[in-house]
């Protein structure tokens, strides 16, 4: 009665080693909806992995792990001078983006966010020497952190722009044993590691750390019930006409769980903007594929998703499946919140 995300444990957690292995020093991330597995669950993991740091994207959420993981929690999300006080640990890292946070944090253990190309937030080079001012009167930095885009059509190198900020670091007289990155290859952090060998390059990482493995997952939601419908004869919410006679497909999995909604995504190329159109298309003639497969095809919404369930449409020509089966569906791991996870699943080689 649920929609479920299958785990090949053994796997999963063979990539996750060998990922800790590409990237000595590794902080692992959990934020949001923890990729799927939920926050407390990675906390368990990264505790698994002798990680000696966890990266939380809220202070809330630094409240809800800090129970499951005893090593330090660094808060991606910059400190605000007038945000909502969170009680936390002595062990919680707050990342600041402004010299007047810094100041803010007076006696907080602290990572200074550099801005970078990627242009979100993060300090100027021209606010060093004000950060420095700060130095011995209770400030604790114990870190500076960089985040990288993660495409750069101009050929830009990553390695050059993070040595740009080292460099400038060191000629404001400021501490730097460890710098924090984000989005940098094993390569690129080898080049860092040896060009700056007294600074200790540490890679975040969520992503490819508990999702970098698609085989070792899979999303599964269990038919609740098979109706038959002939053509021309209305159902659902809004009445529309069955197109064909078929069958209705009742599967776990709706709206409360993220299934049927869709995050943007940046497209480039004249096909995959030709199947956009198309998709766009079909839309609004009511005809939108769901992430459930059934026989090898993804198949179509017979309605949009309910908040707990989707209904499919199955034409006459294929054997429907049975309740109590399950279908498997491709969903984003990032906005889906499963019923249930299912360890010692045995993936196929």
């Amino acid at each position: 009665m649920s929609l479920s995300l299958y785990i090949d444990t053994a796997r999963w957690r063979a990539h996750q080693q060998s990922v800790v292995a590409a990237y000595p020093g590794l902080v692992p991330v959990a934020k949001g909806n923890g990729y799927g597995f939920t926050n407390l669950r990675l906390a368990e993991e990264a505790a698994l992995l002798g990680a000696d740091t966890l990266a939380v994207g809220t202070t809330h959420e630094a409240a809800v792990v800090k129970d499951y993981f005893s090593g330090d929690l660094m808060v991606l999300t910059p400190y605000r001078i007038q945000e909502e006080p969170v009680p936390l640990p002595d062990r919680v890292v707050r990342t600041v983006s402004t010299v007047d946070g810094a100041a803010h944090l007076r006696g907080a253990r602290i990572v200074v966010e550099c801005m970078t190309s990627l242009k979100r937030h993060g300090i100027a080079p021209g606010d060093l020497g004000k950060l420095h001012a700060l130095i011995g009167d209770g400030v604790r930095i114990e870190g500076f952190a960089v985040h990288m885009p993660m495409d750069r059509p101009d050929g830009s190198d990553a390695v050059a722009e993070i040595a740009q900020w080292v460099d400038a670091i060191r000629a404001s007289m400021l501490p730097l044993q460890s710098m924090f990155v984000s989005h940098v290859t094993p390569d690129q952090l080898t080049r860092l590691q040896r060009q700056y060998p007294d600074v200790r390059f540490r890679s975040r990482i969520g992503t490819h750390l508990w999702l970098g493995d698609h085989g070792a997952i899979e999303c599964r939601g269990m038919v609740l019930d098979v109706v038959p419908v002939a053509k021309g004869e209305r159902f659902g919410y809004r009445q529309h006409k069955a197109p064909s006679d078929g069958h209705l497909v009742v599967v776990a999995g709706g709206t409360a769980h993220g299934v049927g909604l869709e995050a943007p995504k940046a497209v480039a190329g004249l096909a995959p903007r030709a199947k956009g159109i198309a998709r766009a298309g079909l839309a609004t003639v009511n005809r939108t594929l769901s992430p459930f497969l059934w026989q090898g095809k993804q198949r179509w919404f017979a309605e949009p998703p309910h908040m707990q369930v989707s209904i499919l449409f199955v034409s006459s020509e294929t054997q429907p499946p049975q309740v109590g089966e399950e279908l498997p569906a491709r969903l984003r791991h990032t906005t889906t919140t499963f019923d249930r996870l299912v360890d010692g699943w045995q993936s196929r080689p």
